[in-house]
């Protein structure tokens, strides 16, 4: 297996969250709490943009304000600011029956902020999916899942991709564009090796998913057949996007916890190049010239 490039010196506990947003590159550490950025040159170490008190698993950029994030963060979504300050839009896993944080999330084509709660135990079917709105309002819209990574969707926003990592499988929802509700899911992929992690698609509509304790990345034909394995020298990929100027870089973190020895690539950010690439991340855009705080709340399904 040739070696594919390194980006930046650092070795991630829990990297995740990977995407090409204006011009540059932003990950996350979750357990650490950090949102970090690719440096300029290969063997120097990850920036720092901000860090979090609480995990942080995924940002999204807000249309039209530089420096600002929508985030999957501790027990709900937050907005962060250019100086680091956090306001909490909604944490609706506070006070749930077992410890919970927030884990993968992103905005879709229409603007809205999608984001995944599981159980720091990993308890089975403690997980649920929540969607902010443009007006600021936090929806819990799925529930009883165990480890929810993505989502990803295709071009329009009509169709929602949706791992459950802990039970290897993902789903496909049909989005109604308007509301956002998801419709009734199809089974997508279901893995026999591995576990599916943080997913993207490119312009052809296919999908890609990092695949967890497998050490592959896996780009999938919107019909579920599977169109190539990319193997990695770290066993545990965990966030991927396509980025780089052309689009055609695919972008992976990985993790070093977990492993009783870890080799010297786990927990590195890997670059591969491709021949299909995808497109910058979608923003969060509020429906207001502003990002508020509403009251923390979440409707339930």
């Amino acid at each position: 297996m040739t070696t594919p490039p390194v980006l930046g010196s650092d070795r991630l506990e829990l990297g995740e969250g990977i995407r090409w947003t204006d011009g540059r590159t932003v990950l996350t550490d979750i357990l650490t709490g950090r949102l970090l950025a690719l440096p300029d040159k290969p063997d120097e170490s990850l920036e720092q943009i901000t860090q979090l008190p609480c995990p942080l698993g995924a940002v999204a950029p807000v249309e039209g304000r530089p420096g600002h994030w929508i985030a999957a963060a501790g027990t709900g979504i937050c907005h962060i600011d250019p100086a680091g300050r956090v306001d909490w839009i909604g944490r609706p896993e506070d006070g749930a029956r077992v410890p919970m944080r927030m884990n993968d999330g992103v905005a879709d084509p229409h603007g809205r902020f999608w984001a995944g709660s599981m159980a720091y135990e990993a308890t089975d079917k403690a997980g649920s999916l929540y969607r902010l709105d443009r007006d600021g309002h936090v929806t819990r819209v799925l529930q009883d899942i165990t480890i929810p990574n993505g989502p990803a969707f295709n071009a329009d926003g009509t169709v929602m991709y949706l791992a459950d990592s802990a039970r290897g499988v993902i789903r496909r929802y049909p989005v109604d564009p308007v509301t956002g509700d998801p419709g009734t899911p199809e089974l997508f992929v279901a893995l026999t090796s591995g576990s599916p992690d943080g997913m993207t698609t490119d312009i052809e509509g296919c999908l890609w998913t990092a695949v967890w304790g497998a050490g592959q990345v896996h780009r999938y034909r919107p019909d579920g057949s599977i169109d190539r394995v990319v193997e990695l020298p770290a066993g545990q990929p965990a966030g991927l996007c396509l980025g780089g100027p052309d689009g055609r870089t695919l972008l992976v973190t990985s993790a070093r916890i977990g492993l009783p020895d870890p080799g010297p690539l786990d927990g590195a950010v890997l670059a591969v190049r491709v021949d299909v690439p995808g497109t910058p991340a979608a923003p969060y855009r509020p429906a207001i010239s502003s990002v508020s705080a509403p009251p923390d709340r979440a409707d339930t399904p």
